[in-house]
């Protein structure tokens, strides 16, 4: 088994120069670029004679229909962009806000996508509703492009329907995840029917320009990021398991070893997806993070055997060869604005605030663990360790939920939520709190640490969603 020593002990102090800034301007920009690409298409919808079309009911139902389409193409490609793993986008949101931004995109454009496809054929059937069928067969036959702009509408609704929270209860997450590829093939079925039959596309050097340009940025970042930078990296590091621990309550953590680890990209606190190559199924990664700060000897994961991959993490052997994309996730130092630091974490989900409580930057003294768990607390003599050795405080909180409205268990003082956060930290308005563990009861530790003064720039919060 390789050995996981901690990397030695930095200088505690946080840059004056911090990357938040930097990740802060990014968002900012990449938010006003949206805009701006949404104004644009806007504008030269306007230009094009698209308000005063609405003037008729025949040519007012067609140009809606390009207006539809047009903010449908943009946020389309906006959502590929969005998960995409660009370095700098993932740097300054983190993966957990880049979901949440692209399942709203997502939705939205799919619904304007078929108001577009509903509104052009409709005013295509010169505005009669009973002619609309037979004008919808026409387009797809005769018009270039249009039946394979069908296919990647049944492709992205697929992926819609399937992303919708009843429905993903009743997916497995391996299936669910395989499914959600889809989008990548709809969105690009739909490019020869936009250059064919879309006057709004190819109206001047401009708009040309302009669609080509985003077109190609989409390309480009998917086979860069999703699929070039996973293979050199795969290449380079030939990871292989070393060794897999049984860690109590159906938790394992597997070591992995390989080539060149000292540049290993990942940080502590960060998640990776993972894919086994010894059993059927290899082809669906699973999102699992780091539980112990690499130290370019080794790696460290810890998996809790729920879903059907991870469940068959227990049977691993060494030298099992494993395949990674990433890493992902903002739960690092980077987004540290502070000297204090607190680490909240439940169940499996202290796995990363492990790995941050040994390679983070901290005086003794400087750094608290909160530690929730019901039977047994996981790494607890890595803690002990840590404590030691760092001065790293460590409070375990026991025992089971007090309800679903406390995220506390039964083993800490009968008080409310915020009144044992303050006994416990009372100056807990002054750390960055970094929180894992289930949504819910993350949730919850949220509005605690909130409700006691924490700024909502320093709380630190990602579900390992990819």
């Amino acid at each position: 088994m390789t050995a996981l020593t901690e990397p030695p002990t930095l200088p505690a102090t946080v840059p004056t120069t911090s990357p938040a800034g930097v990740d802060r301007g990014v968002r900012i920009a990449a938010g006003s670029a949206l805009w701006a690409a949404l104004l644009l298409v806007t504008y030269w919808w306007t230009t094009g004679g698209g308000l005063g079309a609405l003037a008729e009911w025949e040519s007012g139902l067609t140009s809606l229909g390009r207006l539809t389409g047009l903010v449908a193409s943009v946020l389309l490609l906006a959502q590929v962009l969005m998960m995409a793993r660009v370095p700098v986008l993932e740097r300054a949101f983190g993966q957990d806000r880049l979901v949440r931004h692209h399942r709203v995109v997502g939705f939205t454009s799919v619904n304007l996508m078929l108001a577009h496809v509903v509104l052009i054929t409709w005013g295509y059937a010169a505005g009669d509703l009973v002619e609309t069928p037979a004008t919808s067969w026409q387009l797809v036959t005769e018009y270039p492009g249009m039946l394979l702009a069908l296919a990647g509408t049944v492709c992205l609704v697929l992926t819609a329907v399937t992303s919708v929270k009843a429905a993903r209860r009743k997916i497995r997450y391996e299936s669910w995840h395989l499914l959600h590829l889809y989008a990548y093939l709809g969105v690009g079925l739909a490019l020869p029917h936009q250059l064919w039959t879309g006057q709004d596309f190819l109206s001047s050097t401009a708009t040309t320009v302009f669609w080509w340009s985003l077109w190609g940025a989409s390309v480009g970042a998917v086979l860069v990021w999703r699929l070039g930078v996973p293979i050199t990296r795969n290449l380079r590091h030939r990871l292989r398991v070393s060794a897999v621990v049984p860690e109590g309550d159906g938790v394992y953590s597997v070591h992995l070893t390989g080539r060149d680890l000292r540049l290993f990209p990942a940080q502590a606190g960060q998640f990776l997806g993972w894919r086994f190559l010894d059993r059927k199924g290899w082809t669906r990664g699973n999102p699992y993070s780091l539980s112990a700060a690499p130290d370019g000897r080794g790696l460290r994961i810890t998996v809790q055997a729920l879903g059907d991959n991870s469940i068959r993490v227990a049977q691993l052997r060494p030298g099992t060869r494993v395949l990674f994309e990433g890493p992902f996730g903002r739960l690092t130092e980077r987004a540290r604005a502070s000297r204090k630091v607190a680490l909240i974490g439940a169940g499996v989900g202290i796995a990363p605030l492990r790995a941050l409580a040994g390679g983070m930057a901290y005086a003794p003294g400087e750094a608290v663990v909160l530690h929730r768990f019901t039977d047994r607390p996981l790494f607890e003599t890595e803690f002990q360790d840590l404590a030691r050795q760092r001065g790293l405080r460590v409070v375990p909180l026991p025992g089971h939920r007090r309800g679903h409205d406390s995220w506390l268990g039964d083993g800490v003082a009968r008080l409310d939520d915020l009144a044992v956060l303050r006994a416990l930290v009372p100056d807990i308005a002054d750390h960055d709190v970094y929180v894992c563990g289930p949504a819910p009861w993350a949730a919850l530790v949220c509005r605690t640490v909130q409700a006691a003064g924490l700024p909502a720039a320093r709380l630190h919060v990602e579900h390992f969603e990819w």
